[in-house]
């Protein structure tokens, strides 16, 4: 990732995050916990017509993996 794209992805960050306050608290309070092999995420989408999407998924040790990738890749 190139110097501009990180600033720009740093702004989008900054604005989505002052347009939605608690989701940063969200992120630092699983974040602290950790996740684990078993932990279940579960997605909600809700679109202004009503209409409503579900999704879950139990986390597999291949995806605690993925993530520390793309945590590393990050930095």
């Amino acid at each position: 990732m190139d110097i501009g794209a990180l600033m720009n992805f740093r702004q989008a960050w900054g604005t989505f995050c002052a347009n939605h306050p608690r989701f940063p608290d969200f992120i630092a309070a699983v974040r602290s916990k950790g996740i684990t092999e078993g932990t279940e995420i579960k997605i909600s989408v809700t679109y202004p017509d009503g209409q409503t999407v579900n999704a879950g998924l139990k986390l597999k040790q291949s995806d605690l993996e993925l993530f520390k990738s793309l945590a590393s890749a990050g930095r």
